[in-house]
């Protein structure tokens, strides 16, 4: 696998450590970090259940928040068992297309491919943006 250079080494590193030592069978099976413009890394891992649950990464979001961590620049989620990274799904495209419009979003092209940062509106073309469709007052 090669490396794009905008790549954040220190972000995936911190994913997969989280997915390879904190993954519980099917419950827990991604990890996600985030940096904040102040540097700092959240990192969380979904709660997978049979009535839904939060993937990783919208786990980071609720993790940051009661950090104080508010201005994400970029994310990357993790899978166990060596998956690798894994491109968000398309509920969190969406949520972090709302909360950090212009986030970085750190994915793999193609299977094990390079690693690459693109922002979240890249993921997420012909975008719908919850804030603008909302009726004043």
């Amino acid at each position: 696998m090669t490396i794009n250079e905008r790549v954040d080494h220190e972000l995936v590193g911190a994913a997969t450590e989280v997915a390879r030592t904190r993954a519980r069978g099917d419950n827990h099976t991604m990890a996600a970090a985030a940096r904040g413009r102040d540097g700092r890394i959240v990192t969380g891992m979904n709660a997978y259940h049979f009535t839904g649950g939060p993937c990783a990464e919208l786990v980071v979001l609720g993790a940051a928040a009661a950090q104080g961590v508010d201005d994400l620049r970029t994310i990357v989620a993790v899978g166990d068992r060596e998956r690798g990274v894994v491109p968000p799904c398309g509920r969190c495209r969406q949520a972090l297309l709302d909360y950090y419009p212009t986030i970085e979003v750190i994915v793999a092209d193609g299977d094990g491919g390079e690693l690459r940062a693109v922002p979240i509106a890249e993921l997420l073309p012909v975008t719908y943006v919850w804030s603008d469709h909302q009726l004043e007052d």
